[in-house]
């Protein structure tokens, strides 16, 4: 059994636990808006985390960067419980397991920027801040960590399959204390990358709606301190597929999507009935939540569910994780569920969904949520947290 002992968390609705669970609650985004920081001369509804992060300078060069502060900030509202758990394991008996896409792009850009003006780069420049692995590492050399530390990379579900990489750490007896979780950062590479595909809104999201138009991009972190034994909320299940059916669209027909579900289902011992919350991917783009809304209102018919992209903006390797973390504030909370914001006009041709609306309580008897996350690639996860 892995339980999912203690969370920290930043992102577009606050940088606390606390302010994070007022504002998801209560459907207010204080961290998303409008800008043109990484898109000159383009406005774009992008989710910020506004929050002072910490600063970084007393690591080495390697470590500096947004992605791993961000990554910082979140450990800082955990240290804690793993300052305390730690004191009884071998440093090798525990793992770091992050996901993320981006880790140190933004500090390369700068970097280049910075040579095309005065011929040189930064003296605050290092290469090794732009490779995937840097959050992983980074957490293990600043502990003292000397088990398994790696990243994960598979896009909007890297966070969420750094969890479940993480229980199956504990399950196979390789590690006593996982960090799990995933930090993805704000960068110009990003935006640029999705505005080549289309993909991106200029205005707030709106998942599910006849009018969506595309995503916002955000920025976050989210981590988990990961152990076996009894807790409050455990990661009773997942389920992992992959559709390979495009480098960017969904297979429209939903099967991968589908088999993630069924297996995270099965793998908790759970049926359908038992699932009290689902958050869902709603990327607001149209292919996403076409299929999206045919799985769900297939498998998981009248669950209460939504998408909270428009509270935090669609924060990439970090998204699976934060959403986890939703789920987790939703099941350690006073039954509130996060209502479903940003979505006018709920789209006629899709399928019906139960979208939670504001002030919705979570079933007496219900103890369990979902998280499913969709990703470029057809890469597919479902995770599966219960009370």
């Amino acid at each position: 059994m892995s339980t999912l002992h203690a969370l920290g968390m930043v992102c577009a609705l606050g940088a606390d636990l606390d302010t994070i669970r007022a504002n998801l609650f209560a459907g207010r985004a204080p961290g998303m808006g409008a800008t043109e920081r990484y898109s000159p001369g383009r406005s774009l509804h992008l989710g910020q985390v506004t929050a002072p992060l910490p600063d970084l300078s007393e690591h080495a060069p390697r470590w500096r960067s947004r992605n791993n502060a961000l990554l910082w900030a979140a450990f800082a509202q955990i240290r804690a419980e793993f300052d305390a758990l730690r004191a009884a394991v071998d440093p090798t008996r525990i793992a770091v397991v992050i996901g993320t896409s981006t880790a140190g792009i933004a500090e390369g850009e700068a970097a280049v920027a910075h040579h095309a003006a005065h011929g040189a780069l930064p003296d605050s420049f290092h290469y090794a801040q732009q490779e995937l692995g840097s959050p992983a590492e980074f957490l293990a050399a600043a502990l003292g960590i000397a088990g398994p530390a790696y990243a994960i990379s598979t896009a909007c579900t890297s966070g969420a399959k750094a969890l479940a990489a993480g229980a199956r750490l504990l399950d196979a007896g390789l590690a006593d204390l996982v960090l799990a979780g995933g930090a993805d950062s704000l960068c110009r590479f990003t935006v640029a990358g999705f505005g080549a595909l289309e993909a991106l809104s200029p205005d707030p999201c709106r998942p599910f709606d006849a009018d969506r138009a595309g995503i916002n991009i955000g920025e976050g972190a989210a981590l988990f301190l990961m152990r076996r034994g009894p807790g409050a909320v455990r990661l009773a299940g997942w389920g992992e597929s992959s559709d390979a059916h495009h480098i960017s669209a969904p297979d429209p027909a939903g099967d991968g999507a589908r088999r993630a579900l069924r297996q995270a289902l099965q793998r908790a011992g759970l049926a359908a009935a038992d699932v009290g919350y689902l958050n869902l991917h709603g990327t607001a783009t149209p292919l996403n939540d076409a299929m999206e809304a045919a799985v769900t209102a297939e498998l998981l018919p009248g669950v209460p569910c939504s998408s909270t992209k428009p509270l935090t903006g669609h924060a990439l390797g970090a998204a699976g994780a934060i959403e986890a973390g939703i789920a987790w504030l939703t099941l350690t909370g006073d039954g509130r569920l996060p209502p479903q914001y940003g979505t006018e006009r709920i789209d006629p041709t899709l399928p019906p969904l139960a979208l939670v609306a504001p002030g919705q309580r979570l079933a007496t008897p219900s103890r369990v949520a979902l998280s499913q996350s969709f990703a470029f690639g057809g890469n597919n996860i479902v995770l599966a947290l219960q009370r």
